[in-house]
């Protein structure tokens, strides 16, 4: 204990700048305490302000102090480092916030590195001493610093817990043993520490067993989620450029659709043209003789009326103009139907081939990888048959045309 006495606390002779042991120590006047040449360096920074504080207290000084050694701090420190005294423990063997505290320390607690299960006490490194030289300490049970000792004493004898009733499954003394627990299965606690250590061992084997096979399967898992992901993305780029061979091959055909309504739309109309004109023709031609005959009636010359009215009331032969009909049913509906059909099939198609079912691997999805494949699918659904456009009036029932080959 007179050890104990003498240990001085190595922060109290500590430069709170530099952090070691005082070197030409100077004291200013809030009455803290520096290195000399750590507080001239801490001070020459504020110069240019002209107001100096203390790095503790953050108290203010003006003008600036001169400094002097402290000749007794320098012979304390001095003392302490011949005599090797400054040895007290450094800040980190006093106890913190949930560490075990030294039982035997007063002031400032140190941290306890062992407890004795016959003292019921914990001890710091240094108070713990006695029990490594004092020959009747050492017989005791030293075990790792732990804060809860009550809990291995009996609480009814006040005795350590040094047997194991396996027929009530609880810790007891020896007087419980030989009172209530007599006649039960009893062991010692390090006889059952030892069973349940090998219980323990094959619980754990067990665990670490259902681990590896847990990872592997996290793995496998993983593994498949990457599959997955690769496979939607090849799914979606190959849809991708599939629809759009697709939509390329429909803006040809709708291309050639459009330009061969046109090219049948220029030759009837042409023909009409030219049926109109000849009908102008004819229409003129019989006003013309109309108007010779209007006014041969009108005439008193009888001997010219005679000689003109045979050759002008002959009525036109079938050889002078030729027969013209004109159908008024013309149009070009049955082409807009076959489109709309198409279309209709085309939206069946889709609606059929893309089902998505509830789980992943029951998706099934129409992947042709080109466009051939695609021709042989689509020849070989019956909804999307070759849709030809019908025969209309005259001039397109000349020439069918096919949307989709």
């Amino acid at each position: 204990m007179a050890e104990a006495n003498t240990l001085v606390d190595q922060d109290q002779f500590s430069c709170s700048i530099c952090l070691d042991i005082l070197k030409d120590p100077v004291t200013i006047p809030c009455g803290h305490s520096y290195c000399m040449g750590c507080i001239k360096d801490c001070w020459d920074q504020d110069d240019h302000i002209g107001v100096y504080s203390c790095p503790q207290c953050r108290q203010t000084i003006t003008p600036r102090p001169v400094l002097g050694r402290n000749t007794m701090l320098a012979e304390v420190v001095e003392k302490l480092k011949k005599t090797g005294l400054q040895a007290a423990p450094p800040a980190h063997c006093y106890a913190g916030p949930g560490d075990v505290v030294c039982d035997i320390c007063t002031g400032r607690k140190h941290k306890a590195i062992k407890s004795c299960l016959v003292c019921l006490a914990s001890y710091c490194e240094i108070h713990l001493q006695r029990h490594y030289e004092s020959p009747p300490l050492k017989k005791h049970k030293l075990v790792k610093a732990t804060g809860n000792l009550q809990e291995k004493i009996c609480s009814n004898h006040d005795k350590l817990l040094e047997v194991f009733c396996r027929s009530d499954q609880q810790c007891i003394c020896l007087l419980c043993a030989m009172d209530e627990h007599r006649g039960h299965d009893t062991v010692s606690v390090v006889a059952e520490r030892t069973e349940k250590q090998k219980q323990l061992g094959v619980t754990q084997s067990k665990f670490q067993q259902r681990i590896q096979e847990r990872e592997k399967e996290l793995q496998d898992l993983r593994q498949a989620v990457q599959s997955l992901k690769r496979s939607a993305q090849t799914a979606v780029e190959d849809s991708e450029r599939i629809f759009t061979e697709l939509i390329r091959s429909i803006e040809r055909r709708r291309s050639e659709v459009k330009e061969l309504i046109r090219d049948q739309e220029k030759a009837e109309v042409s023909r009409a043209e030219g049926l109109l004109e000849r009908l102008e023709q004819e229409i003129a031609e019989l006003r013309r003789r109309e108007a010779e005959l209007e006014q041969l009636s009108h005439t008193e010359d009888h001997i010219h009326f005679l000689q003109s009215c045979q050759s002008l009331c002959a009525p036109p032969g079938p050889g002078d103009l030729p027969s013209i009909t004109v159908s008024p049913n013309v149009s070009f509906e049955a082409v807009r139907k076959s489109v709309s059909e198409l279309k209709e099939r085309l939206e069946d198609v889709f609606k059929a081939e893309f089902k998505v079912c509830g789980r992943v691997e029951e998706v099934s999805v129409l992947e042709p990888q080109t466009r051939q494949d695609f021709l042989q699918f689509w020849d070989r659904t019956p909804s999307s048959k070759m849709t030809t456009l019908a025969p209309t009036e005259r001039g397109l029932s000349e020439t069918p045309s096919r949307i989709w080959e």
